[in-house]
């Protein structure tokens, strides 16, 4: 019997529950049978992952449990091998500083329980795996399972050529930049803003900062609000992302850490360039297609993006290289998600 913790469901969908939906549902695992157990609220998601998980696992010996969103609690980590948490990153261990509350008192614990003591781990990229193997058992099996990416705000591939091929700048004119993603201190998104102050005040842009997402905490929404050129969009339908997307000229990441950035491969689907940290999940998630910069020098950042975008033929190229990169890894996420079922086929 395979379970699958799908009891944080129900909530914004957030990177955490659009995973759990797309990799852990009966379509994603076909054709091997699960069992997902669900909660409602937060009362009942405690609940469920202190209490009924734990006895759904006693009561059923041969059962085997996914757990995709939240760590698995401290009672469950007590099943051992029957255990198999997905990590997403390990920012709940090394950066205790963007933590908020409810992530510091009952995530945090559980999670450093759990990549001490099981002993098989699923990951979301080739650079969660590596950070792990930093913090868990020397003799823990960690499983690579990349997510596939679709095209989630319904581009469409002609309508991201057209997108292509109208975007064109001029020197001093308008130049909009877009990033996607809950505001909160780990999206550094305060670097994204003084990349932006940059190009307006020194290369002499009309440059916009665009920010799609729900305000998380910290404060982080309130002060970029009263930054000049940024616009707080909130969260958006996915027909408004499209539309967004294509009027951008490019995608801005300045993120401090992330364990794979699925949105930026989202954004390929756009034919956008995409302008991110040069740190290693970037650079396995973008290839080649990618443009990498160091938020913390914002002026340097906003110098590269004035010569990427006057190049000639740039959004074009952009274009190209990024569906390459889009299906490139989306190869590597079927390949996979193939071998996590035969691995995962003794427990249906």
């Amino acid at each position: 019997m395979i379970l699958v913790d799908h009891s944080h469901l129900g909530r914004t969908v957030t990177g955490l529950e659009r995973i759990t939906l797309e990799l852990f549902d009966e379509k994603a695992l076909s054709p091997l049978p699960i069992r997902p157990i669900r909660a409602a609220g937060t009362l009942g998601l405690i609940l469920a992952q202190q209490l009924e998980i734990p006895a759904r696992l006693l009561a059923h010996p041969r059962a085997l449990l996914l757990a995709p969103g939240f760590p698995p609690s401290i009672p469950t980590s007590l099943f051992g091998a029957r255990v198999v948490p997905y990590v997403h990153d390990c920012f709940l261990i090394t950066r205790p500083q963007d933590l908020n509350r409810r992530a510091a008192l009952y995530m945090a614990p559980a999670f450093r329980h759990a990549v001490a003591t099981l002993p098989w781990f699923l990951v979301n990229s080739e650079t969660t795996a590596a950070e792990l193997r930093g913090f868990c058992r020397p003799d823990a099996e960690i499983t690579l399972y990349r997510p596939t990416v679709r095209d989630v705000f319904a581009i469409g591939a002609e309508a991201s050529a057209r997108a292509a091929n109208a975007r064109r700048v001029e020197k001093g004119g308008r130049l909009d930049l877009i990033a996607i993603g809950t505001i909160e201190p780990r999206k550094n998104l305060a670097a994204a803003a003084d990349v932006v102050e940059a190009l307006r005040r020194i290369h002499g842009w009309d440059a916009r900062l665009h920010l799609v997402g729900r305000a998380g905490w910290g404060g982080e929404a309130d002060r970029l609000e009263a930054r000049e050129g940024v616009v707080l969009h909130g969260y958006a339908e996915p027909d408004r992302v499209r539309e967004l997307l294509a009027a951008a000229h490019l995608f801005l990441s300045t993120s401090h850490d992330e364990g794979l950035g699925l949105p930026l491969l989202e954004a390929q689907y756009a034919g956008l360039p995409v302008v991110a940290p040069d740190k290693p999940v970037f650079r396995e998630v973008l290839g080649s297609s990618g443009r990498f910069v160091d938020p913390a020098d914002p002026r340097a950042a906003a110098a590269a993006i004035d010569r990427m975008v006057l190049r000639p033929g740039v959004f074009a190229q952009a274009a190209a290289d990024a569906m390459a990169n889009v299906a490139r890894w989306n190869a590597e996420a079927e390949a996979d998600r193939r071998s996590l079922i035969d691995r995962l086929r003794p427990w249906a």
